[in-house]
């Protein structure tokens, strides 16, 4: 069993906030929905490794739309170095990161931040 996709939720006509933030701050590559799907709204992202997916998050409509506070989704990078990296563009890019919490959890570093619509997510690496 593997996990094929992480889901978040945002608010109907979110599509460019949400390209802010998936896209151009974390760095994902949007991807075509199927048209069936499309009709709803929302976008889907992923990244990769090589021509690998390593990662998959769908943004989609809701209403009423309520913000994921805790639940999240954590993607995991290969270096401290990268994390870093990541959570000032993040932060450059005009959304809330925390650093807070990066020593809590065994084995990792990591921050958790907030999308254009208020959903926690988290970025880690191993710890070295």
């Amino acid at each position: 069993m593997r996990l094929h996709h992480m889901q978040v939720s945002m608010p109907p006509g979110g599509e460019e906030q949400a390209r802010a933030f998936y896209a151009r701050a974390l760095g994902m590559v949007e991807v075509e929905k199927p048209p069936e799907l499309a009709r709803r709204g929302g976008c889907w992202f992923r990244s990769y490794r090589g021509d690998q997916v390593t990662a998959e998050i769908h943004v989609s409509v809701e209403e009423p739309f309520v913000p994921a506070r805790k639940a999240h989704p954590a993607l995991e990078l290969d270096s401290i170095s990268e994390l870093e990296s990541l959570g000032q563009r993040v932060a450059a890019a005009g959304f809330d990161v925390s650093w807070d919490e990066r020593h809590t959890f065994d084995g990792y570093e990591r921050f958790h931040c907030r999308d254009g619509f208020g959903n926690r997510v988290e970025i880690l690496t191993a710890a070295n």
